[in-house]
């Protein structure tokens, strides 16, 4: 693990102080969505499947860092869509840091060379970079050559400004062990400060359903990767993710998903119940907490969870059982993953609901919401008479 001494410091007081307070479910980290529209299409995306209307709506600066100061998660995660298309970007992460919050902007990279100078380094900012495997492997998955190459270029240079840099990598069914484990040694020799892992999910809208992981391959997967970098010695691959979390990945760990770890704030509200699934909206960070029945979702209780292992709903549980086991953590951290004891008894999905369709309900409802505020905004103002 890589992740900065200052960052582990100040997230393990805000948990300790949510054991002391009592509090059963707070959140880590704040997926910050300012905006749906991307530069790039993606045949496994989920995120960009929405008509213009929707695509060009903007949170605001106001509406960002009040959404910030409303969860108190000590880190909050920019993505999108592509965050460095809203213009307002600089403006809210510069609030995030005065905040002393930790920001991390999740960005394919296409533009980051041309607007890296609208921000300052800061212990508190990381870039995030998209690299899905080495070129072809990246290119393929992003559905358009040369990305790979200039996503590179960009991350090299946000280093040489002295930028904390990471890599955010998520892989399919075609994924090889072995090439993966030669993409890693590529991305530490280049200098990175950490790399984030997780299987893909199955977006019901992403226009490529047949090639997302399901639980077995994705530990088979990452069994694999792990392997080989114990095999070579590969052991300076620094990961931005607890040991358990990348223990869990590879069968050793049997979990359950913290939904509201990592609760989403987007342009139609705060997504319920996660990151991935858009299954409703509240208006406010309290409602979503209370409100959300969350026993109805995970795995074993609704079929759109039965295959997900994404680190956005199973790294706070992994940084939970951190707590609750610190020994156990220990020792994943000091001898590996373990790659060859059998894996752990998965859960079992006799029980789960059928999974439900409504992500046309919520769009049709946003585009009503945007039809009425054009509407009137037409309107002419109201003459005042003498009276009034």
């Amino acid at each position: 693990m890589t992740i900065p001494l200052r960052q582990v410091v100040r997230v393990g007081a805000y948990i300790l102080r949510q054991h002391l307070v009592g509090r059963k479910r707070y959140p880590l980290v704040l997926m910050l969505e300012p905006l749906f529209r991307c530069n790039l299409a993606c045949a496994g995306c989920g995120k960009i499947d929405y008509p213009d209307k929707i695509l060009n709506q903007r949170i605001s600066v106001k509406d960002a860092l009040d959404s910030v100061d409303e969860c108190g998660a000590p880190v909050v995660v920019m993505a999108g869509g592509e965050p460095l298309l809203h213009r307002d970007l600089p403006k809210i992460v510069e609030g995030v840091i005065a905040r002393k919050k930790f920001a991390i902007v999740c960005t394919n990279a296409l533009l980051l060379e041309k607007k890296i100078d609208q921000y300052k380094p800061s212990p508190y900012f990381t870039w995030s970079i998209h690299l899905d495997g080495d070129q072809e492997m990246h290119d393929r998955s992003v559905c358009e050559p040369g990305v790979y190459d200039r996503a590179v270029a960009a991350l090299k240079t946000a280093k040489a400004k002295g930028f904390r840099v990471t890599i955010n990598c998520t892989f399919f069914n075609d994924a090889d062990p072995e090439r993966i484990a030669a993409f890693f040694d590529t991305v530490t020799e280049m200098g990175v400060d950490g790399i984030t892992v997780s299987p893909g999910y199955a977006y019901e809208r992403a226009p490529d359903q047949k090639h997302f992981l399901n639980r077995s391959t994705t530990k088979e997967l990452f069994r694999g990767v792990f392997r080989h970098g114990k095999e070579k010695g590969r052991e300076k691959w620094t990961f931005q993710q607890s040991g358990l979390f990348l223990d869990f990945l590879a069968g050793n760990q049997t979990y359950h998903c913290t939904p509201w770890g990592n609760p989403t704030r987007t342009v139609f509200g705060w997504q319920k119940p996660c990151y991935l699934l858009g299954e409703g909206y509240a208006k406010t960070f309290k409602e979503l907490m209370e409100d959300t029945r969350w026993d109805d979702y995970g795995v074993g209780n609704y079929e759109k969870c039965a295959d997900c292992m994404v680190h956005s709903g199973f790294e706070a549980t992994a940084v939970a059982d951190t707590v609750k086991h610190p020994l156990k953590a220990a020792l994943v951290t000091l001898n590996g993953v373990n790659t060859t004891r059998p894996m752990k008894q998965d859960i079992p999905l006799d029980r789960q609901r059928p999974a439900e369709f409504v992500f046309s309900t919520h769009v049709e409802k946003k585009l009503a919401e945007i039809r009425a505020r054009a509407g009137a905004s037409k309107r002419p103002a109201k003459k005042l008479t003498t009276a009034e």
